[in-house]
């Protein structure tokens, strides 16, 4: 039987990519639920493809809309947040991505794991702000978690078969962003516009000025963390403009295993749809003989100051990696709004570091009261 799939965020880059792989392997896969934040039209049209049993669309005000158009179809129709996070528990469901951006995935995947629902981890910010709450649940509930982002799958696929090898050293490899080589009084001019043009990879807005800050790096940090059993002093940020090497794992004997690959996200998507087995793929192949040469690189903690709050915040523990978080969707959205400048985003973020309330051991309610203090604290900075 083709195994039913809900794509949470499918109207979003990694959703779209997700339908695509669905698509090449109708197959194997099916799509029982669709949901959307905002984009009613494009999630219209793809329930009018797939015909999923469930679409929801996070956007109340755009529910009669959805509904009117796909009245004529046996799909269900809801709207809210709270509908999304209800219906990752719908019984045929085998497995959940969650391409959700920000803070907006925490909720689904815990009920996803509740639900003993397999979860395919887009949403990097889910593990940034309570790894160890999810991880502890993904233990209690038997769940598998496997990982979507390019460098995570690549270190998942390196460690496929080395589950009993400690791992010594994990290197996460990084683009670098349109800017790495800039100077500071360069980055203060910076316009979005600037920012929203990736050398390599095609994402979604907000993921691409976090790549541009290097605050992904960071992020991804974190989630290495929990994914992958290690400590922050574990892993060493590598800066590889050419993003053909997508992660590597270092063993205790100095053994290297490495991922590589054209960037092209239809590979992790597709090798989390279909683990443990790979599926043949139409994307192009690396050709060895005519890329470009492999550079490396340190990153510039001094200029991108945002990598250097995430291994702060995560050496602290308890809420603040949730308080990083919260201030940097915050000064994002500021930043994409042409209300704060691309140095002042870190500014926002350390301030608001320094006076949200710290708890130690936080629990599900602390984590929200968290976010909900820190975004507040963070608005009034850029308001003031």
């Amino acid at each position: 039987m083709a195994r039913q799939l809900a794509i949470l965020g499918s109207t979003g880059s990694i959703g779209s990519q997700a339908l695509e792989v669905i698509s090449e392997h109708s197959d194997l896969f099916e799509v029982y639920a669709l949901t959307a934040n905002n984009n009613s039209e494009l999630l219209i049209e793809q329930a009018h493809k797939f015909i999923p049993d469930t679409v929801v669309i996070a956007n109340e005000r755009k529910y009669p809309e959805v509904k009117e158009a796909l009245e004529d179809l046996p799909i269900k129709v809801w709207a809210g947040t709270d509908a999304i996070a209800r219906v990752v528990a719908a019984e045929p469901i085998d497995m959940v991505l969650v391409a959700l951006v920000g803070y907006s995935g925490l909720r689904p995947t815990i009920e996803a794991l509740k639900a003993r629902k397999a979860v395919a981890l887009a949403n990097k910010e889910t593990l940034v702000v309570a790894g160890e709450l999810v991880t502890n649940m993904a233990k209690e509930y038997q769940t598998p978690v496997i990982p979507v982002d390019s460098e995570h799958s690549a270190i998942f696929q390196c460690l496929n078969g080395e589950w009993r090898n400690p791992i010594e050293k994990i290197l996460l490899t990084a683009s670098g962003g349109p800017f790495f080589h800039k100077t500071k009084a360069e980055l203060a001019t910076v316009t979005k516009e600037q920012a929203l043009k990736h050398p390599n990879w095609n994402m979604g807005a907000k993921v691409t000025i976090d790549s541009a800050s290097m605050m992904n790096k960071g992020f991804e940090m974190i989630e290495a963390k929990w994914l992958f059993g290690v400590e922050p002093e574990q892993i060493d940020v590598v800066v590889h403009p050419q993003s053909i090497i997508h992660s590597m794992v270092q063993f205790s004997d100095g053994a290297i295993i490495a991922q590589l690959g054209l960037p092209d996200m239809k590979v992790p998507i597709s090798y989390a749809f279909s683990y443990p087995e790979r599926l043949k793929s139409p994307s192009p192949r690396l050709d060895f003989f005519s890329c470009r040469p492999l550079t490396f690189e340190k990153p510039d903690t001094d200029r991108f100051r945002n990598l250097a709050f995430a291994f702060e915040a995560i050496n602290k523990g308890g809420n603040m990696p949730c308080i990083l978080n919260a201030a940097n969707e915050i000064a994002v959205a500021s930043f994409l709004q042409d209300r704060t400048g691309f140095l002042q985003m870190s500014d926002i973020i350390e301030q608001t570091m320094s006076k949200v309330s710290f708890v130690a051991n936080p629990s599900y309610d602390d984590y929200a009261l968290t976010d909900y203090e820190a975004r507040r604290i963070a608005e009034q900075m850029i308001t003031n």
